[in-house]
């Protein structure tokens, strides 16, 4: 809003104002105020509404471990949704097409989360389950997700062509950018039929959203990682997006995609709010509210950006939880429930049964983030 209201004062943005890097800034700063401002209000509400989680898993000793949990409240991720979507309104340009199918996203999977979590929460007081939505059932509409954001994404992509060869914009990239790829180490970019453009779309969004999810097991584990996550596509943005960046580092310019790096700001700064009162003791948990979103974001800044590969980079720590899982599911059924590769899945748990304490387990993934983080950002040079 501020962008338009500045935009209609003085017949375009302020030149401070304009850039996105600097309004990605700033929504950092902003993000991170709303959630530390409205933190204790929510936190104090969800006790009141005894929102707690009751922390349960298939190992008796991690049961154990975890037990000082029982009762913190959850579906925090609010505070999170909520910042998110209130930076992005103050300070990103609405009428960009890749920020309203950002917030499109942010809602849907808000909802989505706030769904599963509400039904544990009311199983476990019925019945003492933590029954949710099964699994089938969230990747009906993580899948259904990916294919509308595909869509709006492939029409978008036209659009920008067409004004391409109209001469609207000198600058618009020659091929519709849903058909490339782009590869990390390399300038070069992978041609691409539009029917996996969509495979690929939908398997980001549901994965990174689920990845994100089983690394939501710790204090502060994945709000952390999620902060170096998101700094790093936030660059990407401004790169990829900015023609004056993108042609010497040798990048494909995708139009209008900067205005993203606002939305990554905003992540960053919000998971930063949410770590004042999500570190170690806990006084209030995400859920699948805050980390469905999150992991869903980044699956769509990656696949606007055109840097699905890097994601895989960027966001490690949440690739080696989600391989984890699945080594550990396939290897025990296989085994006829006899084998397990971990002593727990995902793989933070592991290391906590190992003999690590929690906060030594968070601090360790947080420091692979930093690296995945920085490794992922020297690549842009190593193009």
């Amino acid at each position: 809003m501020l962008y338009h209201f500045f935009f209609w004062l003085t017949q375009g943005a302020p030149y401070a104002y304009k850039p996105a890097w600097f309004r990605a800034t700033l929504a950092v700063v902003v993000a991170f105020g709303i959630v530390w401002a409205l933190g204790p209000w929510v936190i104090r509400t969800l006790v009141r509404m005894k929102i707690g989680d009751h922390p349960e898993f298939d190992h008796q000793a991690l049961n154990e471990a975890t037990r000082s949990k029982t009762n913190t409240p959850t579906m925090g991720g609010v505070l999170i949704v909520v910042a998110i979507a209130a930076t992005v309104l103050l300070l990103a340009n609405l009428a960009n097409y890749y920020i309203a199918m950002g917030l499109f996203c942010l809602v849907w999977l808000a909802v989505l989360g706030g769904v599963d979590d509400w039904l544990k929460l009311t199983a476990h007081r019925r019945a003492g389950t933590r029954d949710g939505l099964r699994m089938w059932e969230k990747l009906i509409f993580q899948v259904a997700l990916g294919v509308l954001l595909a869509l709006f994404i492939y029409r978008c992509g036209d659009a920008l062509l067409a004004d391409a060869r109209w001469g609207d914009d000198l600058d618009a990239p020659a091929m519709a950018f849903y058909n490339m790829l782009i590869l990390p180490f390399t300038k070069q970019t992978l041609a691409l039929p539009t029917a996996a453009f969509a495979v690929i779309a939908i398997i980001v969004i549901a994965g990174t959203s689920n990845a994100v999810n089983l690394t939501d097991g710790m204090d502060g584990l994945a709000s952390g990682c999620m902060v170096l996550t998101a700094f790093a596509f936030m660059v990407f943005a401004v790169v990829v997006g900015s023609y004056e960046y993108a042609t010497p580092l040798l990048f494909p310019h995708i139009r209008d995609a900067d205005e993203l790096a606002v939305l990554c700001g905003a992540v960053v700064g919000a998971c930063l709010g949410f770590l004042w009162y999500n570190a170690y003791p806990a006084q209030v948990f995400m859920g699948d509210t805050g980390s469905l979103p999150l992991g869903g974001l980044m699956g769509y800044v990656a696949i606007v950006t055109r840097l699905e590969p890097m994601l895989l980079i960027v966001g490690g720590v949440f690739v080696i939880e989600a391989l984890s899982v699945v080594i550990q599911v396939v290897v025990f059924k296989a085994s006829g429930r006899r084998r397990r590769v971990f002593r727990c899945s995902p793989l933070h748990h592991h290391y906590h049964l190992g003999g690590l304490n929690e906060t030594q387990v968070v601090m360790r993934f947080w420091l692979l983030a930093a690296l995945f983080a920085a490794f992922a950002l020297l690549t842009i040079k190593l193009r």
